[in-house]
């Protein structure tokens, strides 16, 4: 039987870095297995914050990709303030740390490009593609943002053509991502980025969510929404994880390839105190001001100054992005010499960084809004069976998935005394021999599971 067709129109892939690109990354890697045909249409020369070459493995050699070129403003703004180089991964400088040239970013980014500087891609892509769709069958098109300016090249062909099939995937919220209020917006373009938002819900024929709290909010907002979250590819694993009814289901493509091109930008060398094993808590990704734990290192800091068993053995490792102003706080606290920096690196490479840590930590914004962000590592995280520690708002759609996993705990950002305890908890465990690789009811957070949830909707 002939496959059906649906045109995924993404502004990352590979090369690109990070966790945005593999969300529609392995659905197009799995959705051949349920009778869907992908085809990618993403630009010729876009503008990525990270790159990873290493995620190029993963593109199915059959892969149809579509390609135009895209203008968008970042170099000019890059060459004006270094720092705009954080706005394309919707990163910003806050509170004491943002100068008069950050403050002057940020009010040009919000309301001068609504809703994201790549919508000087929407004109052309609409001209392009309206064309594409009415010489190619095309079941079903598809939309993924952030940036939520491919949401409007959707908007724009659905008027157009009447009949065409649209999702619109939110991996991030629009109006209601926590950095929304940094955007320093006018009465003016606030009601313009609300009004786009709405037009995209009620248009749209299915909204795409990854969390269970976003997608009851859109649905609140008028969308048709369905919540799928991102996941883990059993084929970047040599793990085992434990099934629905609890066995262990060994995962077939085991081995992880060891990456020849990962990036580490100035790696800096642990010093630890003696040649001891390690209790290692490991951050792996992008660590921003706004999803910083202060009260975590202060936790820790306080535990090295006074359990000396403790300070003989912990390491804090960093695999990933961290923003200079984290880094330049750490490098000024006693926990200056238990720091393991690697940089950023490989998605390959980073996902052996999780399988050689204690404890893994992840974290998100703190605002009440932000509570539906399931930050895509986690998943990652829970193939490891490694135990998690988290920071976000109370009640968070990451509580429920630790809970029901039993991988770990959720704390808020003013948790210090609990912090505390579970951490040496932990690390008696550890040191004992007994911190046990125990999460559960992973298999449902798969991405081949997740794509047959998605074909299902599709068909």
């Amino acid at each position: 039987m002939e496959r059906k067709k649906i045109l995924i129109i993404t502004y990352y892939w590979p090369p690109a870095g990070g966790p945005g690109v593999q969300r529609w990354l392995k659905f197009a890697k799995y959705l051949p297995e349920f009778g869907w045909e992908p085809i990618i249409y993403t630009p010729e020369n876009p503008s990525y914050p990270l790159l990873d070459e290493s995620l190029l493995n993963d593109v199915p050699n059959d892969l149809k990709i579509v390609k135009t070129t895209i203008w968008e403003p970042y170099q000019l703004a890059e060459k004006l303030n270094k720092s705009n180089k954080k706005f394309k991964a919707g990163q910003f400088d806050v509170g004491k740390n943002q100068s008069w040239k950050s403050k002057l970013s940020i009010w040009v980014r919000g309301n001068f490009f609504i809703p994201d500087a790549r919508v000087f891609w929407v004109k052309p892509s609409v001209k392009f593609l309206e064309r594409y769709l009415k010489e190619n069958k095309i079941d079903v098109v598809v939309t993924s943002g952030p940036p939520h300016s491919l949401h409007l090249i959707g908007l724009q062909l659905k008027k157009k053509l009447p009949a065409l099939k649209w999702i619109a995937d939110f991996r991030d919220p629009w109006t209601e991502i926590s950095y929304y209020k940094h955007l320093k917006l006018t009465k003016n373009s606030d009601r313009k980025h609300r009004q786009l938002e709405s037009e995209v819900f009620k248009n749209a024929d299915i909204t795409l969510a990854t969390s269970y709290t976003d997608a009851e909010n859109f649905r609140k907002n008028g969308a048709n929404a369905v919540c799928i979250t991102n996941g883990f590819d059993e084929s970047d694993s040599s793990e085992k994880v434990k099934g629905q009814k609890g066995e262990k289901a060994e995962w077939q493509d085991g081995e992880i390839a060891k990456s020849q091109n990962c990036q580490i930008d100035n790696p800096k060398p642990l010093k630890p105190s003696n040649s001891k094993a390690h209790f290692t808590l490991s951050y792996i990704g992008v660590l921003e001001q706004l999803r910083n734990p202060e009260n975590l290192w202060k936790a820790l800091e306080e535990l090295v100054q006074t359990n000396s068993d403790f300070a003989q053995h912990f390491s804090l490792k960093f695999a990933g992005r961290v923003d200079d102003k984290i880094v330049q706080s750490l490098n000024h606290s006693s926990l200056k010499e238990h720091i393991l920096d690697l940089g950023y690196l490989s998605h390959e490479k980073a996902i052996e960084e999780m399988q050689t840590s204690d404890m893994l930590l992840i974290t998100n914004f703190p605002s009440e809004s932000s509570k539906g962000i399931i930050p895509g590592k986690i998943f990652e995280y829970l193939a490891t069976g490694k135990q998690i520690i988290s920071f976000g708002p109370d009640k968070a759609d990451v509580s429920k998935i630790l809970d029901d996993t039993h991988a770990g705990k959720h704390f808020n950002y003013e948790d210090f005394e609990t912090i505390q305890s579970f951490i040496l908890e932990k690390f008696e465990l550890w040191k004992n021999g007994n911190l046990l690789e125990n999460a559960q009811n992973i298999e449902q957070f798969s991405r081949r599971n997740l794509t047959q949830q998605l074909a299902e909707i599709l068909d």
